[in-house]
């Protein structure tokens, strides 16, 4: 399994076999007990992190051990976010210290691969009566426009689900934002508009 690791401009590609994940299960299982007895996240104590949380820790080891060159350890770490997180192609790694901030991206298929594009969140199954003016109206609330972070480019989504937001892969250039976020944008709005 692949796990894109980006810190800043760089992109880092671990290739995780799937025998480090079958081996280190009993080590993953640790290092959840080991969080589960609570955690400081930057500037904040967590009692009992939860599983994004757990996510969030250990992506900040995984940033550790790449920074210093521990290539071991930096598997090891990848290999949890990959066992733990079904589905994920690559963490954005926060180098201003502040591991809240590390933010993850998931394949739209079951098959992962290095062009994976993330999944959004679907609209709600259903809203009858919207116009096309109501629907473009609400898609364009909740989908944002593009914005940078860092040196690459974003948008986010609403899920009406979780009533959370969610970002969208980070591009290198604003033009595939863009490109990405119309075609999340017209998924949306055509859902809007299904009677």
């Amino acid at each position: 399994m692949i796990l894109n690791a980006i810190i800043d401009a760089t992109t880092h590609h671990l290739r995780v076999p799937d025998a480090l994940l079958n081996q280190a299960e009993d080590f993953y299982t640790q290092l959840d007990r080991d969080m589960a007895g609570g955690w400081q996240m930057s500037r904040t104590w967590v009692n009992t992190p939860a599983a994004h949380q757990r996510a969030q820790i250990v992506a900040d080891k995984l940033l550790t051990a790449l920074e210093a060159g521990n290539e071991k350890l930096g598997l090891l770490m990848a290999g949890y976010l990959l066992a733990r997180l079904p589905g994920l192609v690559a963490v954005a790694l926060d180098t201003q210290g502040d591991m809240q901030n590390h933010q993850f991206t998931f394949a739209t298929t079951d098959e992962i691969t290095d062009d994976a594009v993330a999944t959004m969140p679907a609209a709600p199954e259903r809203r009858a009566g919207l116009s096309k003016i109501e629907a473009m109206a609400q898609a364009g609330r909740e989908v944002t426009p593009v914005f940078r972070v860092g040196r690459g480019w974003r948008f986010s989504v609403f899920d009406q689900i979780t009533q959370c937001w969610q970002d969208a892969p980070l591009t290198a250039t604003e033009i595939e934002a863009n490109t990405l976020r119309q075609t999340v944008f017209k998924a949306r709005y055509d859902t809007l508009c299904q009677e």
